[in-house]
């Protein structure tokens, strides 16, 4: 136990040493960890990963020399994390390069239900069927294999059913740093469900808003009153 302890310590003090000594400046730093990373990384894990105190100013200071030397990447944030992206102008080489990937994309429907889900979730499985037309029970269950979609909550409907939403996967596939980023779409704007645990809250108002409808009948019954104890 005593040895396992002094070969942590001096891992650790060896790492430590070497990230004190590199001759990378922090730009260089924060370039080197993204380059060999195939997910985004979050301010803090980019900045313990570097070496370094903060990232932003690093990452403006590095776009703007690929802008200035043209380069077809850039350092975006995605999924509430920074990643190297290529430019969009690169799109036809890069689809004839995976063109072997294409199997592993998502079919027509699943796009189509996926959507759905971005646009109107949280939203139920039953809105997206009138949507489509057609049953998505299977469509459903592969995007959340996919981990495109989860399980964001129930509705406050009969039988409290399912509400969808997307995931930080779905955001790092499509390159969205969050949802307002999808572009506006007819038809397909956002309606938020009202959820099941919003339920009680909801309730109050109603009942306060009826009893000043009570209130406001009472005079006229003591005026109906009034005037039959006169006319007696």
């Amino acid at each position: 136990m005593v040895g396992g302890s002094a070969m942590a310590d001096t891992s650790a003090s060896t790492t430590n040493a070497g990230a004190e000594h590199c001759d990378l400046t922090p730009s260089q730093r924060i370039e080197a960890v993204l380059m060999t990373v195939d997910r985004p990384l979050g301010d803090r894990a980019l900045a313990e990963a570097a070496g370094v105190d903060g990232v932003e100013a690093s990452i403006s200071e590095l776009n703007e020399s690929y802008e200035s030397t043209g380069r077809v990447f850039r350092i975006v944030r995605v999924a509430s994390g920074w990643q190297v992206m290529t430019l969009p102008e690169s799109a036809p080489v890069l689809s004839r390069l995976h063109a072997q990937r294409q199997q592993t994309h998502l079919t027509p429907a699943a796009m189509e239900t996926l959507s759905i889900i971005a646009y109107r979730q949280p939203v139920m499985r039953a809105e997206i069927e009138a949507i489509r037309g057609v049953a998505c029970g299977e469509v459903l269950r592969g995007l959340l294999e996919r981990r495109m979609i989860r399980i964001a909550g129930r509705a406050e409907e009969l039988g409290r059913p399912m509400l969808y939403g997307t995931t930080k996967d779905f955001l790092r596939v499509f390159g969205l740093s969050g949802i307002d980023d999808l572009p506006e779409v007819e038809g397909l704007k956002r309606k938020p469900v009202r959820r099941a645990a919003s339920s009680e809250q909801d309730a109050e108002p109603e009942a306060s808003d009826a009893e000043p409808a009570v209130a406001a009948e009472e005079p006229k019954a003591s005026e109906q009153d009034a005037s039959v104890t006169e006319g007696d």
